[in-house]
């Protein structure tokens, strides 16, 4: 009888004993971004993967899916929130759609400089996770995007330049579009693939884009003026839905994940950066005219977005967000 029990108490020993030393599923993320994968995002992404995979363990597996394979923005996200993927990558316009407010920060005119942008989301970061987070979306790293600028057909000095012509403008992008109207641009809208066909026919003669797709899609062999200040700022982020964000909220290593992700994220603003002036600086090479305004110039076009604010703020942009932003830039200029 003894010898029963001492046999059925080894084996419950060394079942334990199994269980407990069993190897841990391992979590997989699958991540879309709609950037290509020799892009610095791109590169970057992969760096990110290697690196959960490497903090982990092997306990957190990343396949991220380039090139925008899973879709657009809008396909992504709905994607998200079905679990079909865990992670995605988003400008402000993607954001914007989890969270309106996060499109404040890029109201035309309102932020003009690249360290105003570092300055201003380093401080309303906070803020602009729990807006996200309250829908269910969880940032484990920020960029910057890029900056938007006018390219046209025409120069464009001052806002009746651009009044003139004849602006696309994305349907991605309702709360500049309405900004835009409501300041008396004439809009066509156009889809980003149909643009340089609409430019070369004439429907259009200007468009809002960032100097990195004017290059690559070459939109700048027609609208060959670009204005020399930027026009709006867009953010990108790393964003994980609930499912991803339970499955590592709880591990010993997620402060590594996110050190890891972050750093990627501070990397990819300086990497956009200069993206965008190597950009430029090619496209002159091959005829891009740079018009460049006079402060007189540029106070023409902050005046004529100052007009328009009673109209668009509570509207298009969100008024508190707006106003915090206001005094930090204030804080920051020094007035």
């Amino acid at each position: 009888m003894m010898k029963k029990i001492t046999a059925l108490f080894l084996l419950m020993l060394f079942s334990s004993i199994f269980v407990f030393a069993a190897p841990k599923k391992a979590v997989t993320i699958k991540l879309a971004s709609i950037a290509p994968e020799n892009s610095p995002w791109g590169k970057a992404l992969n760096k990110m993967a290697a690196d959960w995979k490497s903090i982990s363990g092997g306990e957190v597996n990343m396949i991220v899916y380039h090139n925008g394979t899973q879709g657009g923005e809008q396909d992504v996200l709905r994607k998200l929130k079905q679990n079909q993927i865990q992670a995605a990558v988003f400008t402000s316009i993607g954001m914007s759609s989890i969270s309106s407010e996060i499109m404040t920060v890029s109201a035309p005119f309102l932020i003009r400089t690249d360290d105003e942008f570092n300055y201003v989301v380093d401080k309303l970061n906070p803020l602009l996770e729990s807006k996200l987070k309250s829908q269910g979306f969880y940032p484990v790293a920020w960029s910057k995007a890029g900056w938007v600028r006018i390219f046209a057909r025409h120069p464009v000095f001052v806002p009746s330049d651009l009044r003139k012509q004849k602006m696309g403008f994305s349907a991605e992008l309702p709360s500049l579009n309405d900004t835009f109207k409501s300041m008396g641009y004439n809009l066509i809208p156009v889809g980003i693939t149909d643009t340089l066909m609409m430019l070369n026919a004439g429907s259009i003669d200007a468009i809002l884009q960032s100097p990195i797709y004017a290059g690559a899609l070459q939109l700048f062999a027609s609208a060959k003026n670009m204005a020399d200040f930027k026009v709006s700022p867009f953010l990108g982020a790393i964003l994980l839905n609930e499912d991803a964000w339970r499955k590592i909220n709880d591990k010993k290593y997620t402060a590594k994940l996110l050190e890891a992700s972050r750093k990627i994220g501070a990397d990819n603003d300086d990497a956009t950066i200069t993206l965008e002036d190597n950009a430029i600086v090619e496209m002159k090479k091959y005829g891009l005219v740079i018009n460049t305004p006079t402060p007189e110039n540029l106070q023409e076009w902050y005046n004529d977005v100052n007009r328009a604010l009673p109209s668009i703020l509570g509207k298009n942009f969100d008024r508190d967000i707006y106003q915090q932003v206001e005094n930090l830039l204030k804080t920051k200029r020094g007035n």
